[in-house]
């Protein structure tokens, strides 16, 4: 197999792009697809797979292949293909899952050899992807019925009620069902944590970690678009973004709020029902979809990123309302970030909030990307 020219030279300036310039995987292949308007279906799969597959298993690769140039890492990827992931009898585990030594032995140490083996090989398959349908505008039955008119097909998932599943990697943005507000691309895991903070529609729910919004929307849906939605972030341009996605979702209840200052925090303590802490972590549990991700991580950033779990938890739990209800969620697989955390949390608040229940979606044992969440009670003294 031989790539077009313009693919490979297409393949080789994002590659360098990525690993030279710390740009991230999906906005470089984005931004070469649109610089390729003329390229079919086809062309774009076999770019896409190709960079991705190549950022996933670039340890590998460069281990083999013994080079670092990206036209030779790719010469080698398409002969090899089919072969090179079982050119591995003598080599570490790391470089096998192609994952740096750091990760590799943090792994190892949270998670055990086997289970960190496990996540590895977990973490290495290309993920599925999911549409969250709006239920404000339709139903899940509905709107497979419109993808499917328009060349789409997806599937029911079971233990999702809100989710599709896209049956092969397709642009669905163009679709009539996305343009119209009737899907969000989320994946199946993320849908499950709204649901858990459980709003009712009439209370006051403020996302505090709230981002572009996927999560928001989920909320104001499951609301009914009745009651208080407060989304809040550090970063305008993100809830800029949020109200445009709210708009084409026809939500009508979500009020965005900029943290520009800790007095943000302070006006909302003790009055909100309910509270979703999404917080930023290492995104190890959506490495499948990132896996550019494994090579910009580090120690040091993982540590800073502890820091920040552990003041959010501590800061914006005060506005929980007593009585009211607190979810801390993250996409990673490390405990250390997950309960452990959560542990921390609640053993520094003395009672004043405790664990109901709590989960980890793993996607060893699912096709859904690695999630956690904890749900807690703040007390009423």
């Amino acid at each position: 197999m031989q790539l077009p020219r313009p693919i490979e030279t297409a393949c080789i300036a994002t590659l360098k792009s990525i690993f030279s310039e710390s740009q991230h995987a999906d906005k470089a292949i984005e931004h070469a697809m649109r610089t390729h308007r003329k390229w079919g279906a086809r062309d774009r799969r076999v770019f896409a797979e190709t960079v991705y597959d190549i950022v996933r298993w670039r340890r590998l690769i460069e281990t083999l292949a013994q080079t670092r140039d990206e036209a030779a890492l790719i010469l080698f990827y398409v002969r090899e293909k089919e072969l090179f992931r079982e050119k591995v009898e003598n080599l570490p585990l790391a470089v096998r899952e192609s994952v740096p030594d750091w990760l590799a032995s943090r792994l190892t140490q949270e998670l055990g050899l086997s289970g960190a083996a496990e996540m590895m090989r977990a973490l290495n398959k290309p993920a599925p992807h999911f549409l969250r349908v709006n239920e404000l505008k339709t139903s899940v039955e509905k709107a497979r019925e419109l993808l499917s008119k328009e060349g789409v097909e997806t599937q029911f998932v079971d233990q999702v009620p809100s989710a599709l599943r896209l049956l092969k990697r397709q642009n669905v943005f163009r679709t009539t069902a996305f343009q119209n507000g009737w899907i969000e691309m989320q994946d199946a895991g993320s849908q499950m944590v709204g649901p858990f903070l459980n709003p009712e529609p009439g209370e006051f729910v403020i996302d505090a970690c709230a981002g572009a919004g996927g999560k928001s929307l989920h909320l104001a849906s499951l609301m009914k678009n009745k009651g208080r939605l407060l989304c809040l972030d550090v970063n305008e341009w993100k809830l800029d973004e949020l109200k445009k996605r709210a708009r084409r979702a026809g939500v009508s209840n979500i009020e965005t709020r900029l943290i520009d200052s800790t007095k943000v925090i302070k006006r909302l303590e003790g009055s909100a029902d309910r509270v979703l802490l999404d917080v930023p972590c290492s995104g190890l549990g959506v490495l499948r979809r990132n896996p550019d991700a494994k090579w910009k991580l580090n120690e040091v950033e993982l540590n800073r990123l502890a820091e920040i779990q552990t003041d959010v938890l501590q800061s914006y739990s005060r506005m929980v309302r007593p009585g009211g209800h607190l979810v801390y969620s993250t996409c990673s697989v490390l405990p250390s970030e997950n309960w452990l955390r959560v542990q921390d949390f609640t053993d520094r608040a003395q009672g004043e909030f405790r664990v109901e229940t709590q989960w980890q979606v793993s996607p060893i044992e699912t096709q859904f990307d690695g999630f956690f969440a904890s749900r807690m009670v703040r007390g009423l003294n």
